[in-house]
């Protein structure tokens, strides 16, 4: 196929808004963490514990007084923010600046296991609804509310011994995939820089790898985690096996904080990169084309369809990938779904890449420096910003139907185009595809392809704004179900969602409550789309 003659820092840039229309403008998701008022269930036997002994107690104080939040904090090997401190506004912020009005009791940075042990105890006895937070990406502002917060974000330390790679729970992505390349190694993940480790792997953890080398989820190899009672159990297959078998997409916190993680990490192979872009003209042919392509793509091959919107910059028909392999046959296959298309694209660009280099391009941090890819906050060198936004998800088992690629192109008539967002279509398909449905907590193993459809507006946004994005949202996500299989994504929380817990988890749902049932019969990680006990 032909190469555009395209410069390093414009193909970066490219990449960047790239990153930018499927990860920040969707809200860089990850899985809730949090929790909210907690339900009241009957309580069963709960099953044996098969580590540590739990720590928290069954009588209920009343609240904590000032001396009680004081012996708390010399408790932890972390820290503790109150809301009388300084640091108080921006500990509390979340990821989505929707939700910045939340106002907890208090942060807890819990920097060890025992940490979060004392902290859910301290919740529990004082009946303040604890609420874990990772990378504080919840869709849905559930890493954040009235309760305590759990903070497992200083336990972020990356280990990696032979095929195992040892990450704590804390660990944000770019500090993930920086760890692993340095040992050589990779797991697959997503693209958003900032998200939690914890949180994206427990509710499946899909990206640019996924095809290839499966879900975040498939390659946990082990876990530890503190359950409502205080123990710490570590789970795999042979030691708490329904748990494991929760924790592999069954949705952050619906069993407990998980401290850690054990990942089969694969030897890095050689990357290479592609981007064609269109005139909007061509976005039908384009995302008719690319379903098609994609179906029978090899899996070496992950690849998504863009179509959005950057506001005053326009609107953007794209399609990039990420190949497990040398450059000339991505070239080849790049080149079929140019000819698909039937249009001129302006962008045509293939290049090979390492790892890192490539995690960073789809991160849209590929001109900046390591330490610049957090969010900004005091005291830290990062630059990227935080976000309003709001999203849906969905899933194709097969190409859409051309009434369908119409219905999505036409969607861009309506009110998105003064915003930022629209709709990605990621692959799926490949190593995701292989495992089997009830294997792990993740049901979604029958998709082409998954749909994230989503908007984003700044602070200062009018409530006619977001009122727009989100009827848009909704009248986009009616006018496409239709053509979609009924599932969405478990770490693409949608509060707007009525059949949420059929569409997330489908046929695993009532194994899901038998578990929710063993390790949390009180229905202490409760939120209004927790898995409820049986």
């Amino acid at each position: 196929m032909h190469e555009e003659t395209l410069s390093r820092r414009a193909f970066l840039r490219r990449g960047a808004l790239t990153a930018l229309g499927a990860s920040a403008l969707a809200g860089c998701g990850s899985a809730s963490t949090t929790s909210s008022a907690s339900r009241s269930t009957s309580t069963t036997q709960a099953h044996t514990a098969t580590t540590q002994t739990a720590t928290t107690t069954s009588t209920q104080a009343g609240p904590p007084s000032a001396a009680e939040w004081s012996a708390l904090r010399e408790s932890l090997s972390g820290t503790l923010v109150l809301p009388a401190e300084t640091s108080y506004p921006d500990a509390k912020l979340v990821y989505d600046l929707r939700f910045e009005q939340a106002t907890p009791a208090a942060i807890a940075y819990c920097a060890s296991a025992t940490d979060v042990q004392r902290v859910v105890d301290f919740a529990r006895h004082h009946a303040i609804a604890p609420i874990p937070r990772c990378g504080g990406h919840s869709y849905a502002g559930y890493s954040t509310g009235s309760g305590l917060i759990v903070d497992v974000s200083p336990m972020a330390s990356v280990s990696v011994a032979g095929s195992t790679a040892t990450v704590g729970a804390g660990t944000r992505l770019v500090d993930l995939y920086t760890a692993l390349a340095n040992a050589g190694v990779l797991v697959a993940g997503g693209s958003c820089p900032t998200v939690g480790i914890a949180g994206l792997a427990l509710g499946g953890g899909v990206g640019v790898l996924g095809r290839k080398y499966g879900l975040t989820a498939d390659a946990i190899e082990s876990l530890r985690v503190v359950t409502a009672d205080g123990r710490l159990l570590r789970a795999d297959a042979a030691s708490e096996p329904d748990l494991y078998w929760a924790s592999r997409g069954g949705g952050g916190r619906n069993f407990g904080i998980v401290t850690s993680l054990d990942f089969t990490a694969a030897p890095i192979p050689p990357l290479a990169l592609f981007t064609l872009e269109f005139p909007w003209a061509a976005a039908d042919d384009l995302l008719g084309a690319w379903t098609q392509w994609i179906a029978h793509a090899p899996d070496e091959l992950w690849s998504n369809c863009l179509l959005l919107s950057a506001a005053a910059g326009g609107l953007i028909a794209r399609a990039t990938g990420v190949y497990v392999g040398e450059v000339a046959p991505l070239a080849a296959l790049v080149g079929q779904l140019a000819t698909a298309v039937g249009a001129a694209p302006s962008t045509n660009y293939v290049r090979a890449d390492t790892y890192l280099q490539a995690m960073l391009v789809e991160a849209g941090c590929a001109e900046i420096t390591l330490a610049q890819c957090h969010l900004s906050a005091p005291a830290s060198a990062g630059t990227l910003p935080r976000a309003a936004f709001a999203a849906k998800s969905a899933y194709f088992s097969a190409p859409p139907p051309p009434a369908a690629v119409t219905a999505a192109v036409e969607s861009f008539q309506r009110e998105l185009p003064s915003l930022g967002g629209g709709l990605v279509f990621d692959a799926c398909g490949g190593a995701i595809n292989a495992v089997a449905a009830d294997a792990t907590a993740f049901v979604h193993r029958d998709a082409l392809c998954q749909l994230q459809m989503s908007a984003s507006w700044g602070p200062a946004a009018s409530a006619a704004t977001t009122n727009a994005a989100q009827a848009w949202l909704g009248e986009t996500a009616s006018v496409l179900a239709r053509h979609t299989n009924g599932q969405a994504y478990q770490n693409y929380l949608d509060p707007t969602l009525t059949d949420w817990q059929a569409a997330y988890y489908g046929a695993n749902l009532p194994r899901l409550r038998r578990v929710k049932r063993a390790y949390d019969p009180d229905d202490v990680w409760s939120f209004p789309q927790s898995i409820p006990p049986s």
